[in-house]
């Protein structure tokens, strides 16, 4: 961020709104609309809507390195597919854009694998050419 370099920052905020999103909790008792199923109280200016401070709050799940690690490598995959349409479509650089970041991907991921004392195997997943 300090370099200022808007792919790669772009690239590290789509990874982590991943990782974030795996570890929201599905609600139970809803549609897929999101509206409540349940005989629960209900506001009379919203229908439907949970009543009271903090009825809607639920702790999110805690995803240990494997589980981050599968969200990454799934962006990275992503990332790649992306690069072969842009690059089919005549736009290389967009084509270069999504080869770099998933490169940039691949190399945290190969990274957090040495914090971790893991051996990730990237093999697992596509790795940029």
């Amino acid at each position: 961020m300090r370099e200022r370099d808007r792919g790669a920052i772009g690239v590290l905020r789509s990874a982590v709104a991943a990782i974030e999103n795996a570890e929201a909790v599905p609600l139970q008792g809803t549609s897929a609309a999101g509206s409540s199923l349940s005989g629960s109280a209900s506001s009379g200016d919203v229908a439907l809507a949970a009543v009271g401070i903090g009825v809607t709050e639920a702790e999110r799940r805690r995803l240990d390195h494997a589980a981050e690690r599968a969200v990454v490598v799934a962006e990275v995959r992503s990332l790649l597919e992306a690069r072969t349409a842009y690059a089919a479509a005549g736009h290389g650089d967009r084509a270069g854009a999504a080869a770099a970041g998933a490169e940039l991907l691949t190399d945290v991921l190969e990274e957090a694998d040495r914090l971790h004392g893991t051996d990730g195997d990237l093999e697992s997943g596509p790795t940029p050419a």
